[in-house]
């Protein structure tokens, strides 16, 4: 059996480091508590980087696309064409994720993961292609575990070149809602029913379609439990490489901002091949796709956004951004009481 090799990941965790960072919160000119989620995710980034001062520098966003072979089963309301086509809007700076990058000066490259689709070089495009697209999942394994090793592989390939300190992964890839569903469901043990959602906007004859399809792909790998091996039967091309970038960035100490629910599945899997990642996410919103609350569920998280999406692309993630900022910008900038000579609470 093949298998993974995960890098180190530290522990987060310091007493020391806690409580000065905690003193220094709630010493700031305000009641104690009073800037609420905003104190504690100052908490959490001191922590991440291992300072009293933390600070955001060059944040990245890498959006892998790929397809998915389960899609000739209409589990998508999109054709998989889709992805090409949104994969070319992306390089000519069209979509939503382009736009929300820009406006906060977040750098976007794409990564081609395993689109069924060859590009010509593009200075914003990244080929790491596994192979053009994924198998069928209902009759084989998605992807070999040869093919799933090399996808975690280049996906933390794709890190070892980024600068900065934060990292967003996004993804395009029509029907990986459903491999998210596949992996929320096998490696979460959360009924494939409550797993699934409408994706890119199935009816209701359609969503019943895809929950049957799911269902029978399950039991055809219904003997899959390992991480790796349900990664590769179940996952995605881009999934894997999205799992494998979230484990070497944590195993860098790099902030890990978390979008919706495939972002939040990848995690999950990173999560499960290398125990610790999680130390090192922040949770940007939740989603409304039915399957993202039992995986945050899962995974303890208390996303910062309740927006009513479902995009994906890291859209979620960039929206959230300023908060991480304002959050550095308030345990950097802001005057004790001391400092602003004012007299402190009663005791």
């Amino acid at each position: 059996m093949t298998t993974f090799t995960a890098p180190t990941i530290a522990s987060i965790e310091n007493k020391v480091l806690r409580q000065q960072l905690q003193q220094i919160i709630d010493l700031k000119t305000k009641p104690l508590g009073a800037l609420g989620r905003l104190e504690t995710l100052a908490l959490q980034l001191g922590m991440i980087q291992g300072t009293t001062k933390p600070q955001i520098e060059q944040p990245q966003i890498r959006v892998f696309a790929a397809d998915h072979g389960l899609t000739k089963h209409g589990t998508s309301a999109y054709p998989s064409a889709v992805t090409a086509q949104m994969v070319y809007n992306f390089l000519q700076g069209g979509a939503a994720i382009n736009v929300l990058a820009r406006q906060h000066n977040i750098e976007l490259k794409v990564v081609d993961a395993g689109v069924d689709t060859d590009f010509e070089p593009h200075p914003q495009l990244l080929n790491h292609k596994i192979r053009h697209g994924s198998r069928d999942a209902l009759v084989e394994p998605a992807m070999t575990e040869e093919e799933c090793l090399a996808a975690l592989e280049r996906g933390m390939t794709v890190v070892k070149e980024l600068p900065g300190n934060l990292l967003i992964v996004g993804e395009m890839g029509i029907g990986n809602t459903s491999a998210a569903s596949l992996l929320l469901a096998r490696l979460g043990n959360v009924p494939i029913a409550d797993c699934i959602g409408r994706g890119t906007g199935l009816n209701d004859k359609g969503l019943q379609h895809k929950t049957e399809i799911l269902k029978q792909v399950l039991t055809q790998h219904k003997d899959v439990k390992e991480p790796l091996s349900a990664l590769a039967a179940l996952g995605g091309l881009e999934v894997a490489m999205m799992a494998g970038a979230l484990i070497k960035a944590a195993s860098e100490r790099r902030i890990l901002l978390i979008d919706g629910f495939i972002a939040s599945s990848a995690l999950l899997v990173a999560e499960r091949l290398a125990p610790g990642v999680i130390q090192y996410a922040i949770f940007a919103h939740h989603s409304v796709e039915p399957g993202h609350i039992h995986l945050l569920k899962l995974l303890n998280a208390q996303p910062l956004l309740d927006m009513g999406m479902r995009l994906g692309e890291g859209s979620g993630a960039a929206l959230a951004y300023p908060l991480l900022q304002s959050a550095c910008a308030i345990i950097n900038e802001m005057a004790s009481f001391s400092e602003a000579g004012i007299s402190e609470q009663n005791s």
